[in-house]
């Protein structure tokens, strides 16, 4: 295999799979205007991290319990939808509040971030499939590459959703949570078609 045109393939996957971590980051940035450099750091990582061991897991999956792995992939587009509108309904509900919470209170939490994170990587277990055929090594570039393009993606939505989470003020939760509602209808539906 040419190694650019596999470098490239990789930049390229990771990029599409990334588009569900642009949002949610956006939401995120949107939601937490004055979110610190550490926390986005650490937010666009774990979106990251989620998306670089996805594809392995279902590398894995392919070369070992494939069928099984077949029964979970039907079920993506479910889980996805379950978990986006289920953290978006909360922040549509904490928008309604009459009581004003303090920025830490409203900061996104570890499990509602860990949530974020399988949803908005979880179709890349599907990639899996398509690195089959590579070997341990390629596999984990390959799945390297698309976790660092997820990470500055990642950043680069968290500084748009702070610019206009700003601008936005008390409406953040509510546009933010609108957003992950329509992200998870969208993964649910594409993965029905």
């Amino acid at each position: 295999m040419n190694p650019v045109l596999f470098i490239f393939n990789s930049i390229m996957l990771g990029i599409g799979l990334a588009m569900d971590a642009f949002c949610v980051s956006m939401t995120n940035g949107l939601h937490e205007p004055k979110m610190s450099k550490g926390r986005m750091m650490a937010i666009a990582g774990t979106y990251a991290g989620f998306q670089f061991l996805m594809p392995m897991i279902g590398w894995i999956c392919v070369l070992t319990i494939a069928e099984y792995f077949d029964l979970f992939r039907q079920m993506i587009p479910w889980i996805a939808l379950i978990l986006l509108c289920y953290i978006g309904g909360s922040m549509l509900v904490e928008s309604f509040k009459k009581t004003e919470e303090t920025e830490e209170q409203s900061k996104l939490g570890v499990r509602e971030l860990i949530m974020q994170g399988i949803a908005t990587s979880i179709d890349a277990l599907s990639v899996g499939f398509t690195l089959a055929e590579y070997s341990f090594p390629a596999a984990l570039l390959s799945s390297l590459l698309i976790g660092i393009v997820t990470w500055i993606i990642s950043l680069i939505g968290i500084r748009i959703g702070r610019k206009f989470g700003t601008m936005l003020a008390g409406r953040a939760n509510l546009v933010g949570g609108l957003i992950l509602i329509g992200i998870g209808l969208e993964i649910f539906i594409t993965g029905l078609l």
